[in-house]
Formats: structure tokens, sequence, C-alpha cells
């Protein structure tokens, strides 16, 4: 569960017309202040803030005004000793129950998420079916919310960062994260079932490459080649950097069904088909050499996103704020101000024109659009993808051939035999029926699932580099679970940190395959392509909050006018970054990122997740890499500033990154 706090000031105004919470009578709350202070002296502000929060969250159907009273008077735990036995109980049976959920919707996904074969209607409604969603409910009619408030209450971002290293104050911070806010049983079903609609979108958005003809006609794709929104289209253009003209003009085809989908002009009849030969360009459809007129997507993919966003408008009522102060001052602890700034310093940087340059020398031409997925600075950008993917096809025909190996591929990027054998026992592989995801345990006995999509004939080259990605972010998920000294320390901070973890494993993906690259400028590369990556995912990043506050500013919106909006929007924000580096204006290819549609707002966590990668792999020189992974991601789930300080000893910044190439 990730962390929540609550905004006392703004719940009584939301909620007392809407949702029956009971006006406490102030001399009420007062009264029982003070007679829990009489009992507990040296913790008066603990008190007057944990009793407010109960009262907050309090409703009529709890009880009367003497009935709040009588409970905080009879629950109240002065004793420390007490305190932390309670504590410790909380904690395992929230396991349990987590776990457990946790379970159940693996189960309940499973069709949607797996490549089990083709999707049913039926599947589509128990995968979007949340079997948690009167849990909270159930905490509160059983008053065991109000114990947890009234004993563990909130603390602000301010108040946690003055905890150091004491763990177990920590720890029962995070307990006190999780009742802040009574969100009913309905609107929490209509916020998951809009997600999981999202999701099952953009998981069965593929364009099928083989049907697509340039303007003379030509094929330039294999039959056989399905590729997914965005991400394998994404990846199709890395993977023809090294290829000549004919991989130019593959890139160029691309990036014309990539503008297609972002502008909806994109017909219905060629997304999951193949039945149809489409030209990207005219946007053209033909059947037996004669012209077929197609219908056009027109608003679906704005109409997902905006379902997501109505959703959470229904949550607004109930805390009092909006998705996106929760999605950063709350789920990342970041403020939304801090994220701008960082971003706009780094996009902002005159370096980029330089290594902008750089990258124009290298294709011998100049820059397009999609060059911000440049992959040449990569160790196997001189290498041939095919080849690539002949040996892991090879290696890993299915699922089980990669779950198998995993142990070994723990050992070669640095842990021994023992720990990979601990580790790697604790993560199943599955066939993805999307690009692939990493899906934590919630307890302890219970397996990470790592899935990527493998095809018939076996993983190829891009399917491996996900799942290594994705491994890291099993290792993470592995670590922070059964390692932590609390259970309610479990996690990483926010998503971008276990992003970082992902991230360094991704970049060892040649090493694990036992291709060296023996390039003297190999480090200079790789910082190369850090920075390009991170100006590339700064961008969307960008993109995904200007969008969101667009909707908040005009929440009557239709999804016609969200799709303009966001093309607008993504052409400012390239005119304002871009072009001062590629020289070419009102460019839309950031709207591309599947996650606007399917992980509102997560795009920020990759970013921050490449900062972080930067700092800790800069960490990590010299040292042991299994021992300092295993320190740092013991560490929980700790404010995003205290983790970087315990972990690298250096606050987060986009700096280090900077300074490296300036030094290079």
């Amino acid at each position: 569960m990730k962390s929540i706090r609550h905004l006392f000031m703004l719940w009584a105004s939301f909620c007392i017309t809407t949702h029956s919470f009971a006006a406490i009578d102030p001399a009420i709350i007062r009264s029982t202040m003070d007679e829990l202070v009489k009992k507990d002296s040296r913790n008066r502000v603990h008190i007057e803030k944990a009793v407010q929060q109960v009262a907050n969250l309090w409703q009529t159907t709890d009880g009367s005004d003497e009935d709040f009273r009588s409970f905080c008077l009879k629950n109240y735990l002065a004793d420390p000793r007490e305190k932390e036995e309670v504590f410790l109980k909380i904690s395992d049976y929230l396991e349990g129950i987590y776990g457990h959920f946790n379970e159940m919707s693996l189960r309940l996904q499973k069709n949607m998420t797996l490549n089990t074969g083709p999707l049913l209607p039926v599947d589509e409604r128990f995968g979007s079916f949340k079997p948690s969603t009167h849990l909270s409910d159930d905490f509160y009619r059983s008053q065991i919310a109000f114990v947890v408030a009234l004993n563990f209450p909130a603390l602000s971002l301010k108040e946690k960062e003055m905890l150091g290293t004491n763990r177990k104050a920590w720890a029962y911070a995070r307990l006190g994260d999780i009742f802040t806010k009574r969100i009913p049983a309905e609107i929490q079903q209509q916020v998951a079932a809009a997600g999981s609609d999202a999701d099952l979108y953009i998981d069965a958005y593929n364009i099928y490459m083989g049907s697509l003809i340039n303007p003379k006609g030509k094929h330039l794709f294999p039959d056989d080649m399905i590729l997914l929104s965005h991400w394998n289209l994404r990846d199709e253009i890395k993977a023809n950097y090294n290829k000549g003209r004919e991989g130019t003009e593959k890139q160029r085809t691309v990036y014309e069904v990539m503008k297609r989908i972002i502008s909806q002009q994109i017909p219905v009849e060629v997304i999951n088909s193949g039945t149809y030969q489409w030209n990207p360009y005219n946007n053209v459809l033909y059947k037996d050499g004669k012209i077929v007129h197609g219908t056009p997507e027109a608003t679906v993919r704005y109409q997902k996103m905006l379902n997501n966003f109505k959703a959470q408008q229904e949550v607004d009522k109930i805390t009092g704020n909006t998705y996106i102060d929760r999605n950063f001052n709350e789920e990342m602890e970041i403020t939304l101000e801090e994220v701008e700034a960082l971003f706009h310093e780094f996009l902002s940087a005159p370096e980029l024109k330089e290594i902008g340059r750089m990258v124009s020398r290298r294709t011998r031409r100049k820059l397009e659009a999609y060059d911000i997925w440049y992959d040449g600075f990569k160790a196997r950008s001189h290498l041939d993808e095919t080849q690539l993917s002949e040996t892991t096809r090879k290696r890993y025909p299915d699922a089980a051939a990669l779950e198998k190996d995993l142990p070994n591929i723990l050992v070669k990027v640095g842990f021994p035999e023992e720990r990979a054998k601990y580790l790697a026992e604790k993560i199943a592989v599955d066939n993805a029926r999307g690009s692939g995801h990493a899906w934590g345990a919630a307890m302890k006995g219970q397996k990470s699932r790592l899935r990527t999509r493998i095809p018939e004939q076996g993983m190829d080259y891009k399917g491996y580099n996900i799942a290594i990605h994705e491994f890291g972010h099993n290792v993470e998920q592995t670590i922070s679970l059964y390692d932590v000294d609390y259970y309610m320390l479990n996690g990483v901070p926010n998503t971008a940190f276990t992003e970082a973890l992902a991230f360094v494993f991704q970049k060892r993906d040649l090493d694990i395959l036992g291709i060296n690259n023996e390039d003297p400028k190999k480090e200079e590369m790789d910082l190369l392509d850090k920075i390009w990556s991170m100006y590339e995912i700064c961008g969307v990043s960008m993109l995904d909050i200007a969008v969101w506050k667009w909707m908040y500013a005009n929440p009557e919106a239709t999804a016609e006018q969200l799709r303009d909006a966001t093309i607008r929007l993504s052409k400012e924000i390239w005119n304002q970054y871009y072009t001062p580096v590629f020289g070419v204006r009102d460019e839309t290819v950031l709207a591309i990122y599947s996650h606007m549609i399917g992980y509102p707002l997560y795009l920020s966590a990759y970013a921050f997740g490449q900062i972080i990668e930067f700092q800790i792999e800069g960490y990590l020189q010299g040292k042991d890499f299994a021992t300092e992974v295993d320190r740092i991601y013991k560490l929980g789930r700790l404010t995003p500033t205290q983790w970087m300080r315990e972990a690298t000893g250096d606050p987060l910044s986009v700096k280090p990154m900077l300074e490296a190439f300036r030094k290079r």
C-alpha cells in the first residue's frame, strides 16, 4: 500500500454534506484531548493530532459525540510497551489481509494480463472487479481504523523528515499513513473500473506491421511482426539505428503510425488486425488493390484518459484535494513544484544541444522528432538485433526457461549463489499479454511476478530487455518485503525508486548474455545514453502533468477537446524544450506514451528513476554490487529525501549527471 496523508483543513467542507461525516462538537474534541493529556502528559502534540484525526474521520453511523469521546478515552495507548505490542500485531494482521487480497487480484486479472488466449466479456468483468473495495469501509465499521488513527496518527512530510534513522518511528509513521481518508467503496470501484478499462485498451493495442506500406506501396516489415503501442513501436525505432537508409525509412514509417494514433486519425480497421494494407503517410486503406474507406478511431484514446479523470474527481470530493496533489505530495512525497523545477532545469541545460549535434553526426542527417529515442550510444548499438533475438529465443523459448535461469542471472550481476537462490525462488515468470510488468508480493510466502511478452517462437531481444528491467523490480520487491525489519516499511519511497533498480538491471542485459563491450569509450557512451534518455522522459512527464492540469482547469471538457488540448500542449512543450536542439517545430511525438492512458502521472517516476539510478550507479562504483543493493533496498519505505541520504549520502539532484558530462 502506498502512503497517503490527510489534509485536515479541507476535510470537513467536502465530507459533511455528502457522506454523513459527523461534526463533532469542538468542546467534546477539546475535553477529550485534555483527558488524554492527563494520562500521558509527555505527548500532548501527538494526542491533539490523533484525536483531531479521529474526529475528522468519524461519521454519524459510528456513534454520537459521547461515543466518540468514550472510544478515544478507552482505546488510547499511553504505555509505550503496549503500543509497540499492538503495532506488531496490527502489522501481522495487515500483512495477512493485504497479501490475500493481492492473491485474489492476481487470480481475477490473470486472463487480462497474461497471454492465456482470446479474452471473453466475462474476463473483463472479473478483471475490473476489485475485491478489496469494501475493505476500508469494514475497517471503519469495526473501528480498527480509529484504533490506528488514534495511536498512530498521520505525520506531515516535514514531521517525517525529522525522524532521522529511528526505524520504529518510521514504521509507526507508515502505519499512520493508512487511515487518513474514508473513500466509499462505490467510488473505489469506479476508480478501479476506469483504470482496468484503460489498461485493457492499451494492453490490446497492436499494429500489424506486415500490413503497412510506404508511399511507393512497398512492404518494409515482416508479415508476422505485430507491435504493441507505444512500447514496441518505440523499440522498433530504436532497433533501426544501425541499418542505413532502409532503417531510416522504417523509423519514419513507424513515426507516421504514431502520429495517426495521437491524432486519432488511425482507422479502427488496422488496430489489432492485418486485414487491410495501410499507408500511414496518407492514411489510406487498401484491400485487393482497391481503396477502402476506413473509420477513424476519433476519440477513444482520450475518452479512456477522461474516464480516469472523472473517476478521480469523485475521490477529490472526499479528500478535498486533487489527484495531482495525491500523486505528488502524498504518493511520491515530492511537491509538484519541485518536480517541475527539476525537470525544467534538466530540459533547459545547454549541454543537450551539444549532445543533439553528436546524434546528428552519428546518424549523418538532421535530427528528426523520433530521435528522442536515439539508441546509438548504448553498448549494443553496434550489434545486430536480429542476432541478439536469435540468442534470446534459443535461451528463453518460454516463461519456464527464463524462470529457471533467474538464479544464474543474479549470479552474473554479482550476487553470491546462495543469495541468488534465496531471491530467485521468490519470483515467478509469466507470459504477458501486454508489454510486461512486475507485480510484487504483499506478504511473506508469496512470490513476485515477472511478466513479459514471449511469442511462440521464443523471447526476442526486445522482450528480453524488458524482462531484465522487470526483474530489477522483482529483486527490489523481494528484498524490500522479505528483508525489512518492519512490515510497515516494506517497499520503497515511491515508484521512482523501484524504477531505479530496474534501470540498473536493464543496463546489464548484454553482460548477462555474455556479450562484452571492450569499447574504451563505454563509460562516456553510457553517460550520453543516460542524458539523452532523461531528455526524452522528462519531456513526456511534463506533458503528462500539463494534460492533467488542463483537465482540472476544464473539468467539463469532452474527449474531442481533450484530444485537441493534448496535441496543442505536446507541441508547446516540444517547441520550448526540443526545438532549440532538434531545429523542428510543432511535433507531437511526446503524446504517444500509453502510460498517459493506463497509468496516469506515472511517467514522472521513470524520470526520477533515472536520476536515482545515476546517483546509485555512481555510488556503487568500486563497491560490492550485491552487498550494497541489499543494504540500500532494505531501507524500505522512507521518504525520498531520507532514503537518498541513507542510501548514497547525497540529495536527489540532476546536477551530478550534467556535471559528469562536463567533466567527461
